[in-house]
């Protein structure tokens, strides 16, 4: 296995949005509409630079032959080596409109959140590999990416992406480990969560949420993870864009908002907390992008990748509830010969619209372009995908489109997929 996965060119499902298949292409601009950058829920590692250019998105967790090669233990990182039924209080996003409980400092945002992160070993046969995750509860939850558990047999959802046999191992801020097991999965949404059982759950430390409407670019953040299986590693930047479409999981089928950061992610960070300096979590770290001029070791360029807090919060409860996540549907088909990730001039144009679906129900046909979905301008078919998906089944959305030039909204509920 290599430390550096290289996705597979992303080829989405023609279900619910039924998007075009995709190339390999890479994140296009957000287009968001400032102070509405969220507003419901979106997918780990896959997207390329724009127009093809020398860049690529890796899947940020590692392998462990990586971690051995480049000297385990280094800085104290010990490479060491089911689910349950326990009720646990709903993971819920506190407001960030509030004065800070810190100072301010990366300092202090790290120590806040740092007994809440931990390594997760996936072992499957003789290769496996290392990724992060975050504590939900003291009931044993831990959120992490599906890509990080994805080569791990042990779960107890019959969807998991999981297949071979493999054994899962968290090792906490103070050292001890524990087994674990896979609560569910959410392939589409690169989220998993997973559980620890025994006394160690009631002495976790939970994290906490942030509103995905309160992040603002330029504002600083922290991450905090395993990157090359360096546990406790810490590194800190800006967020340098938002409501980024962006592709990853071990499929490329997840499609989600992302909070793009200059804040060094690399693999192992997988799954792991981007937070502000209050110390509470903003986004899911889940791929970064690097130069990939004939080389798959090129490292952090500065182009980071995390799933939104609002989608993760959303997604963690379903798994922790049924050990599945249902996804939005918006019921049209787009162009099939359109790249996910091409930049339009107005927006997506739909090629159908399934038959009593929500787009139908709500008044949309063939042919129109769709611009926006609640303020976050469409430009890319991905980026259509990523705004329905960053909201529940059932909720309301306002789509803007286009109908023979004139332009129109539409109340549209979604459905579920």
């Amino acid at each position: 296995m290599s430390s550096w996965q290289t996705p597979q060119t992303p080829r989405p499902d023609d279900r619910a949005w039924a998007p075009a298949p995709s190339t390999t292409g890479g994140p296009t601009p957000g287009g968001h509409t400032p102070g509405n950058v969220f507003g419901a829920p979106a997918a780990s590692p896959v997207v390329a630079a724009p127009r093809r250019s020398r860049a690529a998105i890796f899947l940020a967790s590692t392998a462990l032959a990586a971690v051995v090669g480049a000297g385990a233990g280094v800085g104290g990182y010990a490479l060491l080596g089911p689910a349950g039924t326990q009720a646990s209080a709903p993971v819920s996003a506190v407001p960030v409109a509030q004065p800070s409980t810190l100072d301010g400092s990366i300092t202090a945002a790290a120590e806040k959140i740092s007994p809440s992160v931990v390594t997760i070993t996936v072992r499957s046969g003789r290769s496996g590999s290392i990724g992060s995750g975050i504590v939900l509860d003291t009931a044993g939850h831990i959120l992490t990416n599906d890509h990080v558990v994805s080569g791990s047999s042990s779960s107890t959802n019959p969807t998991s992406t999981g297949g071979a046999t493999g054994s899962i191992t968290v090792t906490f801020e103070d050292g001890s480990t524990a087994d674990a097991t896979v609560v569910g999965t959410s392939p589409n949404n690169d989220l998993a969560v997973i559980e620890v059982t025994g006394s160690k759950a009631a002495q976790l430390t939970p994290a906490t949420f942030a509103e995905s409407s309160s992040v603002v670019v330029g504002q600083t953040v922290v991450a905090v993870g395993a990157p090359l299986g360096l546990s406790e590693t810490v590194t800190s930047g800006i967020v340098s864009a938002t409501a980024r479409p962006v592709r990853s999981g071990t499929t490329g089928n997840a499609v989600y908002q992302a909070v793009q950061t200059d804040a060094a992610i690399n693999p192992g960070n997988s799954g792991g907390p981007l937070v502000n300096l209050n110390g509470q979590v903003i986004g899911i770290n889940a791929s970064g992008a690097t130069l990939s001029s004939g080389s798959e070791e090129s490292g952090n360029i500065g182009l980071g990748f995390a799933i939104p807090a609002d989608v993760a919060v959303r997604v963690a409860n379903d798994l922790i509830d049924d050990g599945t996540a249902a996804d939005a549907s918006l019921g049209v088909q787009l162009e099939a010969g359109d790249s996910s990730t091409d930049t339009t001039a107005q927006g997506v144009p739909l090629a159908g619209v399934t038959s009593g679906g929500p787009a139908q129900k709500a008044g949309l046909q063939t042919g129109d372009v769709v611009t926006s979905v609640d303020g976050v301008n469409t430009t890319t078919a991905d980026g259509l995908i990523a705004a329905i998906r960053f909201h529940a089944p059932g909720s309301t959305v306002t789509i803007s489109y286009l109908r023979d030039g004139q332009s129109a909204t539409a109340k549209v509920t979604l459905g579920s997929s």
